[in-house]
């Protein structure tokens, strides 16, 4: 395992032009932010970038590029494992890998897709791993479509012991199961990174290694000050977390166009076309605009609370 992955991991964005391709242009923007905000890892070709909704060239070609434009500054994971066919499945990860990045992700219910279980489960996860470079590590996603499959403590402890695995991206909602999958971690290459906002902060201090949920793309930087130095000042840490929590509930107003809309008010995107969403969210969710007007309001109060603590001598 050459470095880590931990800490803030966004879930990155795939912005697209009014032609409905891939804009580059706004990707590089994408990345430099995310750095500039304190990420300490990028997940690309996940469910927020609507890898569902793109081909298996425009996957490899994300991934190549997010490798390519970060040059080695984080580390970058690479998933885009959305196939059931165990064949498909080869063929994509195998461009997830050829990307360079640091890990290839394997979605949890794709090794399962009709739900029958924990021998389906492994023996599918043992062919596969069969079939991909050893020297590539992984990573695991309880990706929550087409189902959430959540991993069970002997599915996740086969995992562990395969020693090829350097990250769960946890889905569960459920601080004791993130506690319990942390205690199970110890001493291993997994790092245990919970991606539920709600129990965000409790989970980092429970041994998450960190946050890798969608509200990374709108205030990452919040996150990492939890995870840094939220200790040192636990009344401030108690605000920014109940603000993140209750800001996070908005994922639910047409997400990842929500954040699509919110980067294209930042200046990182020129456009807020979305292939996931393909309805007016304006019209759906009304005083949509305000919402993230207050987002953006309650985020700029929060740094500058921290902006204004003591400097350490």
């Amino acid at each position: 395992m050459s470095r880590p992955i931990e800490g803030i991991i966004p879930v990155m964005l795939t912005p697209f032009d009014e032609d409905n391709r891939i804009d580059y242009g706004g990707l590089e923007r994408l990345i430099e932010w995310y750095l500039a905000q304190g990420a300490d890892a990028l997940f690309a070709v996940a469910q927020s970038s609507e890898m569902q909704f793109l081909s298996l060239e425009e996957r490899a070609a994300l991934g190549r590029f997010v490798v390519q434009r970060v040059a080695g500054r984080v580390p970058v994971v690479v998933s885009g494992h959305v196939s059931d066919d165990p064949h498909g499945q080869v063929q994509e990860l195998t461009a997830a890998a050829d990307t360079g990045a640091d890990a290839v992700v394997l979605v949890s219910n794709h090794l399962d897709p009709h739900a029958k279980g924990t021998e389906t489960f492994l023996g599918n996860l043992k062919w596969l791993l069969e079939k991909l470079p050893k020297d590539v590590p992984l990573g695991l996603y309880e990706c929550p479509a087409p189902y959430r499959r959540l991993l069970s403590d002997a599915e996740l402890s086969a995992c562990l012991d395969t020693g090829r695995f350097a990250l769960l991206k946890d889905v569960s909602c459920h601080l004791p199961t993130v506690q319990r999958r942390v205690k199970m971690a110890e001493g291993s290459t997994l790092a245990v990174v919970n991606a539920n906002a709600a129990i965000a902060y409790d989970a980092m201090k429970s041994g998450s290694r960190g946050f890798t949920g969608v509200f990374t793309n709108f205030h990452p930087d919040l996150y990492k000050w939890l995870r840094v130095s939220g200790a040192q000042y636990p009344e401030l840490a108690e605000e920014v977390n109940n603000f993140l929590v209750i800001t996070a509930v908005s994922e639910s107003m047409g997400y990842p166009a929500l954040a699509k809309l919110y980067h294209q008010r930042l200046g990182t995107f020129k456009s807020m076309r979305c292939r996931a969403v393909t309805y007016d969210i304006r019209e759906k969710f009304w005083a949509l605009d305000e919402v993230l007007d207050k987002i953006m309001a309650g985020t700029q109060a929060m740094r500058q609370k921290i902006a204004a603590l003591p400097k350490a001598a």
